[in-house]
């Protein structure tokens, strides 16, 4: 296996942007479009566990689009082969001082394109 091949590396790099840009502009459309419709996605956030797809969709849609802006610092992405791959991320929000967000996101490559099949988000304080 051929891990962090670099035109696999760019391909996941930019489904990520993506999905930050979409995160912080509060795209709803584009977020569910970025997470694999299957009720075996998880998505573990700050304060809740969401199971499949459906429950993801549905956290999405209720959230507030407020407080959603934020800087990403030490984003590791590690692809494996051409189909599977990790996005590690720090992230900082004014809107919580002292506190530093982690984000790790499995991705992998469907005929329709590179998917979230996996993801945890939560937040500790900054040493």
């Amino acid at each position: 296996m051929k891990i962090d091949l670099p035109e696999i590396v760019a391909e996941v790099k930019a489904a990520f942007e993506r999905y930050e840009q979409a995160l912080v502009a509060n795209d709803v459309a584009t977020l569910d479009a970025l997470f694999h419709d299957d009720a075996r996605t998880i998505r573990y956030g700050g304060v809740e566990n969401l199971y499949g797809f459906a429950e993801i969709s549905a956290f999405r849609a209720a959230r507030s689009p407020a407080g959603l802006a934020r800087t990403l610092a030490k984003t590791v992405i590690t692809t494996y082969g051409r189909d599977h791959a990790v996005a590690s991320t720090l992230f900082h929000r004014s809107s919580a001082p002292g506190k530093v967000g982690r984000q790790m996101q499995t991705w992998v490559r469907f005929p329709q394109g590179w998917r979230v099949v996996a993801a945890h988000v939560s937040a500790i304080d900054e040493e």
